[in-house]
């Protein structure tokens, strides 16, 4: 159609041009770059384009189509297009019914934009040179069309969907650079891309870049095609097994052999192809179930061999959660399902934090070690909750089988994963918070093989990759999961165990925290167990600090929780009975109900008479007080110890005599007496086995206190090793010591001077109650802790 038929079929006045001819009309595009000799269609969305197109048709002039830079922007001024565009010869202008216009436009010419002279009209006229190719009867021009136009074909040959037109212009075109152009046309490039190689007017140049993008697309889509035949060939496997399997299952039933063992099969099959096995496991599950549908479904080996299927079709080979870690969620969780330990709270938002930046960085493993009831294991599960994932939990108390572990050899039927496997599979995913707890308790090496050491890979990140369990046979990767174990005593550790994790030590609770915690969650739960509600039963402040003091006298809050248990049961007795609500509970009702105190301050009537010292122990359950006790009888000199003490303690009470009787002159005691008595030192509770090296001054103030009459004061209670010089020498458990001296109602601690910094890890609220008193030699701990009361001094050494 010619332009003059163009503009009588639209009904446009056939006057001369209003514009000179070396005025070329444009029309602002978005995101669109034509090539000279492409015909391509336009959707003209806004009103002065469409303007713009009339006029260009109502004038009988070519058309000149230039991108605009943001495609966003409506109403682009000469400043927001390109310099360099293509004339175009309209080929046909269509409005259809829903009022929208078009057109069809074939490329002719690059054009470079020198000026606007029609700016502020329906429509922009732009003075423009034009940028026409060069000869290209060069050499080189010829070797690089030759060269892209043979790749252009074989990127052809990959592209099935490509019309047989643009193969046969590709062979038949002789002109360089309307090639490049042709190309350029239909290459995947982003509308940058593409103006970028409408602006470079130098053939050679733009040959080059042309062969530069055709020669990465090349590649990919090589890459692509290969992948394509893989998969292909892939699927067409599986589809000839599935044609054998239903002939199979066809021939079965004509025979009469069908039974539900084939479709239990099938369905097993479905469950390994949708679990997404690693190669090596799926090639080896779909050897088993070769071998399994040769078996007689009554044989032990079909049971044997279905099971393992069913352990490799229900593990999460590939479910991986996604972590969610808001560090003030997180520490808004800690803070509302635990009280106090804002040192361990603020290790774990560290913790979170470090993993959140850097998700694939090595995260220690931590080890939470503290006496039972302290809230170990539920800090694992608030790290869970923390992160989004999800939490199990396996118990390494007395195992002591390696298979536990690691698990059985399929040889025997009863065969089993070991505790890692089951524990993942009851997961569901690949990366649960999982928690070791009492790995301290694991059983010793024997036959039966060492579960400490198969827990090292385990636990090591080096090796947790791969690692291999003894029923499965196949690797499965435990580097995602997030280990966390308990512990109560680290001692107990194997050193080698202990080398792979972080210690975090939690303390136990003084009488205050335990109050709180009660009050925010332990009779809520109490409450809830036992059917009752707050306006049913209250317990008061003063009836929770007596079960906390006189019969819970622990570290944690295990004990105070079932005691609580028992009070509210005795309340929830009476409203099932119809009692009048609510029923508050005092201290008076709970001694109704628990019974006499367990335990009383006995402290002051054990050092009521000389010969008595209180000093502080530390047990795997917390710290304890140990009251070490003395007495004299007429014999040779013989030192007698009882109370089941250890060679430590044994060593420690040798020692305290020693260093006493070399100062006998100076703590003013005749000599005679060492030669004219025998000497008892008992330690009591002789049932319960007690060593360790802190009660080498208690045992010498005990032996002072006897041998000088003088009375150990009831308000003090004192640990430290010593040495034959006199010295005091530090300790360990400072921490659960001084709780042990608050719970016990002791206010006046005497520590070793070089354990002065291990108070700071003392919860602040239980130094403040505590009064410190450090000794460097005996002497300090005699000026602390013994009464000078002279009458009954001398009236006891009168009475013996």
């Amino acid at each position: 159609m010619t332009e003059s038929n163009v503009r009588a079929a639209q009904g446009y006045d056939s006057t001369p041009s209003n514009l000179p001819d070396d005025i070329l009309i444009v029309l602002p595009t978005r995101n669109m770059v034509l090539f000279p000799g492409v015909v391509a269609p336009i959707t003209l969305s806004r009103e002065t384009s469409i303007t713009t197109a009339q006029e260009a048709i109502r004038q009988g002039k070519r058309l000149g189509l230039v991108m605009q830079r943001d495609p966003d922007q409506d109403n682009p001024g000469v400043n927001d297009l390109h310099a360099v565009g293509i004339q175009v010869n309209i080929l046909r202008y269509v409005t259809t019914k829903d009022g929208s216009h078009h057109l069809v436009v074939q490329g002719e010419e690059r054009f470079q934009v020198l000026d606007y002279v029609i700016q502020g009209g329906a429509y922009l006229g732009a003075k423009v040179r034009h940028l026409p190719d060069v000869d290209d009867q060069d050499p080189t021009i010829k070797a690089r069309m030759r060269h892209l136009q043979q790749m252009a074909l074989e990127v052809a040959g990959l592209l099935p969907q490509l019309p047989e037109e643009v193969i046969q212009t590709l062979r038949n075109i002789k002109e360089a650079g309307a090639l490049a152009d042709l190309i350029a046309n239909f290459m995947d490039m982003t509308p940058e891309a593409k103006q970028a190689l409408l602006e470079i007017t130098d053939l050679q140049e733009r040959l080059d870049k042309v062969s530069e993008l055709l020669t990465r697309q090349l590649e990919v889509l090589k890459l692509t095609n290969e992948i394509d035949k893989k998969a292909r060939a892939s699927m067409d496997e599986r589809q000839r097994e599935y044609l054998l399997r239903e002939q199979l299952k066809t021939i079965r039933q004509q025979l009469g052999d069908d039974d539900d063992n084939s479709t239990e099969l099938e369905e097993l099959r479905a469950r390994l192809e949708a679990a997404e096995l690693p190669n090596e496991v799926y090639e080896q599950a779909k050897k088993e179930l070769r071998r399994l549908e040769q078996m007689q479904d009554s044989s032990s080996e079909y049971s044997m061999v279905r099971t393992y299927l069913e352990w490799l079709a229900e593990l999460p080979w590939s479910r991986l959660d996604a972590e969610t870690i808001d560090i003030a969620k997180a520490r808004q969780i800690l803070d509302d399902e635990h009280f106090g330990l804002e040192k361990v709270k603020q290790r774990i938002i560290e913790y979170l934090a470090v993993r959140k930046l850097n998700p694939e960085g090595r995260s220690p493993i931590l080890c939470f070690v503290g006496p039972p009831g302290v809230g170990k294991t539920s800090m694992g599960q608030s790290i869970a909750h923390a992160m989004g994932l999800e939490f199990v939990r396996s118990s390494l108390g007395g195992v002591h089988d390696e298979a536990e572990i690691r698990g059985h050899r399929r040889t025997y039927l009863g065969a089993l994963p070991g505790n890692i496997i089951q524990a993942l599979r009851k997961a569901g995913t690949r990366n649960p918070v999982f928690m070791l707890d009492e790995i301290d308790k694991l059983g010793g090496g024997g036959f039966h093989g060492d579960p400490a050491a198969a827990l090292l890979e385990v636990l090591d990140p080096e090796q947790n990759g791969t690692f291999r369990d003894n029923y499965l046979a196949q690797a499965f990767d435990l580097r995602n999961v997030v280990f966390i174990a308990t512990a109560n005593v680290l001692d107990a550790i194997p050193t080698p165990l202990r080398d792979r994790m972080e210690v975090i030590e939690l303390p136990g609770y003084t009488e205050e925290e335990k109050v709180e915690i009660a009050k925010r969650y332990l009779v809520k739960r109490q409450l809830k167990d036992n059917g009752l509600t707050a306006e049913q039963a209250l317990i008061t402040e003063a009836a929770l600090r007596s079960l906390i003091s006189e019969y819970t006298r622990e570290a944690g809050v295990r004990n105070l929780d079932r005691k609580l248990g028992a009070v509210l049961r005795r309340a929830a007795v009476q409203v099932a009975e119809g009692a009048a609500t609510p029923i508050i509970i005092d201290a008076e009702q709970v001694q109704s109900v628990l019974g006499a105190q367990r335990f009383e301050s006995e402290i002051a009537m054990r050092t009521s008479m000389p010969g008595v010292a209180t000093g502080l122990a530390w047990t795997p359950v917390g710290g304890d007080i140990l009251f070490i006790e003395t007495t004299k009888m007429p014999g040779h000199g013989k030192l007698i110890i009882t109370g089941q003490l250890g060679d430590v303690m044994k060593e420690s009470a040798q020692a305290a005599l020693s260093l006493v009787k070399s100062r006998a002159d100076a703590l003013g005691i005749d000599a005679k007496v060492f030669d004219e008595h025998d000497i008892h030192l008992h330690v009591p509770a002789g049932a319960i086995p007690k060593d360790g090296p802190s009660a080498g001054v208690a045992m010498f103030t005990s032996l002072v206190s006897l041998l000088t009459g003088r009375c150990v004061r009831s308000d003090v209670a004192m640990t430290g090793e010593i040495s034959l010089r006199g010295l005091v020498l530090p300790i360990g458990g400072v921490k659960e010591k001084c709780l042990a001296a608050l719970r016990a109602g002791i206010h006046t601690v005497l520590l070793p001077a070089r354990n002065r910094k291990d108070v700071d890890d003392v919860p602040e609220n239980a130094r403040k109650q505590l009064n410190f008193i450090f000794m460097e030699r005996v002497e300090d701990a005699m000026k602390a802790a013994l009464e000078t009361n002279e009458s009954m001094v001398a009236a006891y050494q009168s009475a013996a």
